[in-house]
């Protein structure tokens, strides 16, 4: 099993190919977008090698890597379950476009994100981590079921504002997907 594409009701999700790297490169210009991030905009140069370990993922885990998501012809984001965190484990990610904010396209996506993780690759558990700042993306992680799991600190090379609150992670379990009647 490679990347399959996915689809959600309004979206269609694709795996990352080398076609889409203008548009990580617009993404990644907005340092709002990246604000938790990296806490600025990003080069193309650091896009372009970003892209390439993105595409590496996908030939990691099978079926895990990068996606990402359209509403029709408009770009919606872009999504993640890398492998981390040992055998049967990935992180989510998602980081959507500021045009496209608020529209629910990261719940949409990471719901989807979660079946494919539990019924299709057979994952024991997807979690995901921000900084405990980054109340958008962990109203995101709690809207598609995730659970608090803990509260943790990093030791950063240059801090980004914020990040002395520390860190915050999120989980979702097969268990739990099967027991919410979802498999």
């Amino acid at each position: 099993m490679s990347q399959p594409v996915l689809r959600t009701e309004r979206l269609v999700i694709v795996p990352l190919a080398d076609s889409h790297l203008d548009l990580e490169v617009e993404l990644d210009a907005d340092a709002e977008v990246l604000r938790y991030l990296y806490g600025r905009s990003r080069s193309r140069d650091e896009v372009e090698e970003s892209h390439r370990k993105r595409m590496e993922f996908g030939r990691v885990v099978d079926g895990l890597g990068y996606w990402m998501a359209f509403d029709g012809d408009d770009f919606a984001g872009l999504v993640a379950l890398q492998p981390e965190g040992g055998p049967g484990s990935a992180e989510l990610g998602y980081r959507i476009p500021r045009k496209q904010w608020r529209r629910g396209f990261a719940s949409e996506v990471s719901r989807e994100l979660l079946r494919h993780a539990f019924e299709t690759v057979g994952l024991k558990r997807v979690f995901a981590q921000t900084m405990v700042v980054n109340e958008g993306s962990q109203a995101v992680m709690r809207a598609v079921g995730m659970r608090y799991v803990r509260n943790f600190h990093e030791e950063w090379e240059h801090p980004l504002p914020g990040a002395e609150q520390g860190e915050i992670e999120y989980e979702f379990t097969a268990d739990q997907w099967a027991a919410a009647g979802r498999r």
